[in-house]
């Protein structure tokens, strides 16, 4: 599959887009006034610690104290064996309030939430990952032929040094890469842990120590791979920096990436703006005539399989199984476009052959498969829906972009113009009862006014009997549709 990786950057967002065929796949977007902390080392200050949680509350210098858990907190008593023993004891046991610690973020800040952090810190390379407190060498579960694992992991351990206390793990993108290549990356990755080890004891608490990548390069770093054709990048500086990076750790890429010069912005190539826009709404249309309808909460992410207009040319339970089957890749698409995480509850339409439901799960796990990010299928319920999850470590595409509406607060739905009509009608009551005026004035949406000179004008003529009060309507331009005010005059 041809594959292409399109990058726009300026001095106050970057963003990158994966190709497939001429289909977005991810996007990934970074922000100079809130860039991702995930993975940035920080010296931090114990704030309070929580026996019944088994955790820490730490003061890194953001506006939320992060969190950290006893499971993330690196016991040296443990480090000879490289074994992680269970947690049994006290969390006091291995912190203390005000102790000052190396901490590495895992997950971003999400929603009301503050980072969760761990102690196990890990710097990645082009084709490694270090373990400065881990063990052994691990390779990636992506590199399936077990020839090339064992070649790998041979080539690694042959660069450990005798008295090395510390752990690999061999990512995806070193398959086929030669024994000089990794033993370039473990030399480099032990040279920056000194670095950051020694910078981490000269901080004050409340500092970074280390940041990751900016998203340019970490493109280059966690991205371009072998199937990747080219990489555009439409800013000259970040083009410089990226061949700069190329040339230091993966000089092979270097024919790849090309600055992009074209009058047409990069992110018009292949409608990915476009593609943006429609990753923002709730329906998604599948090319069937069937379409989804994904709706993101705060405690998950619920997807519905509607036929829509796809008859189909056999049976139902035809038409049924291959709307399924469309669906089932469309939604790991939107997963890693909208980089939805958490539970995920998918309701496929009902299937009356068991073969039929066992061939759609099939189809998704095959769609999930290409995701870097960790997914997992639990069951399927005995409602027929698909529980499954996927690892969150960022905000989704919709918290990155978007805002709750200011109007209705993110409910999303306001009253209707007839609702407030008969709400205005019960306030105009209780006021006159309560209170001594001449006349009263409803101060609304124009939406409402124009119910209450319409439909509603023989009651609002009858309100005007009841109470013997004449009563006064007035627009008010800046009120959503169910704003009101009754004023006494």
């Amino acid at each position: 599959m041809s594959t292409e990786i399109l990058v726009n950057a300026s001095t106050h967002e970057a963003r990158a887009a994966v190709v497939k065929n001429g289909v977005l796949q991810e996007v990934f977007l970074e922000r100079a006034s809130r860039r991702g902390l995930i993975s940035n080392i920080y010296k931090g200050r114990v704030s309070r610690v929580l026996p019944g949680m088994q955790a820490a509350f730490i003061e890194i210098g953001m506006e939320r104290t992060a969190f950290l858990h006893a499971s993330d907190i690196f016991d040296p008593r443990h480090a000879e064996t490289g074994i992680e023993a269970p947690r049994t004891e006290n969390i006091r046991a291995l912190v203390s309030e005000g102790n000052e610690i190396l901490v590495q973020v895992v997950k971003d800040p999400l929603g009301t939430k503050g980072a969760r952090l761990t102690t196990y810190i890990t710097l990645p390379s082009r084709y490694l990952v270090y373990m400065p407190k881990g063990h052994g060498v691990g390779v990636s579960a992506r590199i399936e032929d077990e020839g090339e694992r064992e070649r790998l992991r041979a080539a690694v351990q042959a660069g450990l040094t005798p008295d090395e206390n510390a752990g690999f793990i061999v990512r995806t993108a070193a398959e086929d890469a030669s024994p000089e290549a990794l033993r370039a990356d473990m030399l480099y990755l032990r040279k920056l842990w000194e670095f950051v080890r020694q910078k981490g004891l000269r901080t004050q608490p409340g500092n970074l120590v280390h940041a990751d990548l900016p998203l340019h390069l970490r493109v280059l770093r966690d991205l371009l791979r072998p199937d990747v054709e080219k990489v555009l990048i439409d800013q000259a500086s970040a083009h410089r920096e990226m061949r700069e990076f190329a040339a230091a750790f993966m000089a092979d890429a270097l024919p790849r990436i090309e600055l992009y010069g074209e009058a047409r912005p990069v992110f018009e190539l292949h409608h990915v703006e476009e593609e943006i826009q429609k990753a923002l709404n709730r329906k998604v249309s599948l090319k069937s005539g069937g379409h989804l309808v994904i709706d993101q909460t705060e405690a998950m992410t619920t997807i519905d399989v509607n036929t829509g207009a796809f008859v189909g040319h056999r049976n139902l339970e035809e038409t049924i199984f291959r709307t399924n089957l469309e669906a089932a890749v469309t939604i790991a698409r939107q997963l890693r476009l909208r980089n939805l995480g958490g539970i995920i509850i998918i309701d496929f339409i009902d299937m009356e052959e068991p073969d039929h439901r066992r061939q759609v799960i099939q189809a998704l796990e095959k769609a999930l498969a290409d995701d870097h990010v960790k997914t997992s299928i639990s069951s399927v319920s005995p409602l027929g829906l698909v529980e499954m999850t996927r690892k969150r470590t960022r905000e989704s595409l919709e918290h990155l972009l978007c805002q709750a509406c200011p109007t209705c607060e993110g409910r999303g739905f306001v009253k209707t113009a007839e609702t407030v009509c008969y709400e205005v009608f019960r306030e105009i009551v209780r006021q006159s009862r309560q209170f001594e005026c001449q006349q009263l004035m409803v101060l609304a949406h124009q939406d409402v006014i124009e119910r209450l000179l319409d439909e509603e004008s023989s009651a609002l003529g009858e309100l005007e009997l009841v109470t013997g009060k004449p009563i006064r309507l007035q627009t008010e331009a800046l009120y959503s549709v169910d704003q009101y005010d009754v004023v006494l005059m």
